[in-house]
């Protein structure tokens, strides 16, 4: 191995110890909270595009969908809780990715949907298609869809206005 190949691994290495670590003192809060509200979970961790994912996931999913709130608005307040626990531990902006009863796998799958048809739509019109507002995890999703379908997409507006724009090709 060349001295570049053994820092690259060293790098990656180096990386995801330190999402590890974000799961980790992830894991502990949100266990914590789940304590104080009295709520049965089973944390579990994972490393995913270069990010730290947590999920919180129960048989009866039921009791944590207070944890989801409506439109996700609970879940989004979490994850920023947690960012900002693990922020407070490491000293490190945290990008970490929460679940709760598979809420966000479920969207993913909604949105990734919707970028499709909004980037077929702009194919066979051959105009600019301009969708909802909507969060920034879901304007990734979308985001991403439509680069998998071909075309471009961007940003327009003002949190939390923003919305996503499918460009024709």
């Amino acid at each position: 191995m060349t001295e570049g190949t053994t820092s690259a691994a060293a790098e990656g290495a180096d990386t995801l110890s330190r999402l590890e670590q974000e799961g980790e003192i992830a894991a502990d809060y949100l266990e914590g909270l789940l304590d104080i509200a009295d709520l049965d979970g089973d944390i579990d961790m994972d490393v995913e595009a270069d990010r730290a994912s947590v999920s919180i996931i129960s048989d009866a999913g039921r009791d944590l969908q207070k944890l989801v709130g409506r439109d996700g608005e609970v879940l989004e307040a979490l994850q920023e809780l947690t960012r900002l626990a693990v922020h407070r531990e490491t000293g490190d902006r945290s990008r970490l990715m929460l679940d709760i009863a598979g809420y966000r796998a479920q969207k993913r799958s909604e949105l990734s949907e919707l970028g499709a048809k909004a980037a077929a739509e702009a194919k066979s019109t051959g105009e600019a298609v301009k969708m909802q507002p909507m969060t920034p995890f879901e304007r990734k999703v979308v985001h991403d869809a439509v680069k998998a379908a071909g075309l471009r997409s961007e940003s327009e507006g003002e949190e939390p206005q923003r919305f996503v724009v499918v460009l024709p090709a």
